[in-house]
């Protein structure tokens, strides 16, 4: 797993100067460790694993929530991380986008919170999802569709949707965070997890574990085919109308052919458009059950904090976990391509398979991708754009689309006018030799290993970045000391490792490739993707 959590956040050259150690205050150890040899005693893995040791707790509670506390007193506020371990890959067949709407319907509020009148709502609901039902069925056939019936039904259903919303108190469960302190409230979605997240006075503790506990166990899909149509924009917005967004989304389609991940993460436009409230019920009560759950707090919170928390979060009811995902995307032994004709700039994308985040060589995947992408120093930069002056941007980052299962080893590249996207992908192929051929010069395996320790202990900086390490390597390893394992993992990178792992990945039969060429509209509407 990479020490920046983003699939495609180059690791940023981080100096431990003043500004950093103020960051970390209250973790000296850490940044003591950062600028001194790990043969250190004071400064070993071991001496910084155990000072966390000391302040985090972890319990598995009976109905198979794992609750993370870590102390950090040093202000009287708290951040939380809910990582639920299902994301779009794991939508149903059919009904891809259906992750990413909790999402959007996180914020809705929960039987308590959001209604005037929940059990007379709950009524109105069931009426919503029986009227949509009706005019999907009709929707749906390909053969004698009753336009007139159509349109009656679909006045039936937008009825049925403006009475239930005479029960909703809009914003309610935002205003009530918001009022009692909160920042930063947000979710995200990826293919791989779905997270939740915002940050608190400590004295506001109780309410928080009420608030999130309650949204867990009782959510309700209130104004679900409102948020529905704001994601149907998010799509039109990130995909339909972004060439790089549809160019992504050919390529995954083209890159992987059994594996989920060749799903836009925002779900297919068709399958987007019809799913329901019904489906996604189904979805959480597979899906959001406590054994698949992780919640880290970090901040002025303490063990004997841990009770009242159980109180909350174990009331949650318990359910199976849910199987582990079977498909496995078989080798690929050809190379593949998408060419798109299209009216917008040029752009080069290439991606090569290689293993999920348990793979032994996954830092040495961080390192290949630090010495082509970190910065001004990095080869692709100096290459692409400072030497030859071809290319605006040129990167390569790994774990792409996820890596909670086998992903993409990315590299990405926008050419300067003139220049065409074959030109990008030569230039990038004679890099790609050159690390397979030559080994890395010293410096710069040097500078990965300290660019690669500084960002895993940045982002222990503050409790928002503290919690979502802990969260996520607790649910991905079963242990969050796991976080810390990756400097001697960084440290143990060699020359070596970088040429072998070049010459087993970066192979012309693994090998997808896209690229957008310019095109008139009409030659563009006429030619499309190829």
């Amino acid at each position: 797993m990479r020490y920046l959590p983003a699939a495609r956040q180059t690791v940023r050259a981080l100096m431990l100067g003043s500004c950093l150690l103020i960051a970390l205050e209250g973790l000296a150890p850490a940044a003591a460790f950062a600028q001194a040899p790990a043969t250190s005693s004071d400064t070993s893995p071991a001496r910084f694993l155990s000072n966390f040791e000391k302040r985090v707790t972890v319990k598995v509670l009976p109905n198979g929530l794992t609750l993370m506390i870590c102390e950090r007193p040093e202000a009287p506020v708290f951040s939380y991380f809910t990582i639920v371990d299902a994301g779009d890959a794991n939508d149903p067949g059919g009904e891809s986008g259906l992750a990413h709407m909790f999402e959007h319907l996180a914020f809705k509020g929960t039987t308590d919170i959001g209604t005037t009148d929940y059990a007379a709502e709950k009524i109105a609901l069931d009426k919503v999802e029986a009227a949509y039902a009706a005019y999907d069925t009709e929707y749906r056939k390909r053969v004698g569709q009753d336009p007139a019936k159509l349109k009656q039904l679909h006045d039936a259903f937008l009825a049925a949707q403006k009475d239930a919303q005479q029960y909703v108190i809009p914003n309610e469960f935002t205003e009530i965070a918001e009022a009692n302190g909160a920042s930063g409230l947000n979710a995200s979605t990826s293919l791989d997890s779905t997270q939740y997240f915002w940050s608190m006075p400590q004295n506001r503790l109780q309410l928080w574990a009420y608030m999130e506990s309650d949204r867990i166990a009782n959510p309700v899909p209130r104004e679900f085919y409102k948020e529905r149509d704001v994601v149907m924009e998010e799509r039109r917005m990130r995909v339909d109308s972004n060439p790089i967004g549809r160019m992504v989304e050919q390529f995954l389609a083209a890159a992987y052919v059994a594996h989920p991940y060749h799903r836009p993460n925002v779900g297919w436009a068709s399958e987007l458009s019809q799913i329901t409230a019904t489906e996604a019920e189904a979805f959480h009560k597979k899906y959001y059950v406590p054994a698949n759950i992780t919640v880290a707090v970090v901040g002025d919170v303490k063990p004997s904090d841990m009770p009242m928390l159980e109180k909350y979060f174990g009331a949650i009811p318990a359910g199976p976990k849910p199987e582990e995902m079977t498909t496995v995307e078989p080798p690929q032994t050809a190379e593949k391509s998408v060419i798109i004709k299209d009216p917008s700039q040029p752009l080069y994308l290439e991606g090569y398979h290689r293993p999920d985040y348990r793979d032994p060589d996954d830092a040495v995947y961080d390192a290949i991708q630090d010495i082509f992408s970190n910065g001004r120093t990095s080869r692709l930069y100096r290459s692409l754009v400072r030497d030859q002056q071809i290319a605006a941007e040129a990167e390569g980052f790994s774990g792409f689309p996820g890596d909670k299962y086998p992903g993409l080893f990315a590299f990405f590249a926008v050419p300067n006018q003139g220049h065409s996207p074959q030109e990008m992908r030569t230039a990038i192929h004679k890099e790609i030799e050159k690390l397979k051929t030559t080994d890395v010069s010293d410096e710069e395996l040097a500078m990965f290993k300290t660019r690669a320790r500084a960002s895993l202990l940045q982002g222990l900086g503050d409790n928002e970045g503290l919690a979502e390490q802990l969260a996520t390597y607790q649910l991905r390893y079963g242990d969050w000391r796991e976080l810390f394992n990756q400097l001697q993992k960084i440290d143990a990178v060699s020359k070596a490792d970088i040429r072998r792992v070049a010459n087993k990945v970066f192979l012309d039969t693994n090998r997808t490739y896209a690229m957008v060429e310019t095109a008139a509209p009409q030659q563009a509407a006429n030619g499309g993707a190829q």
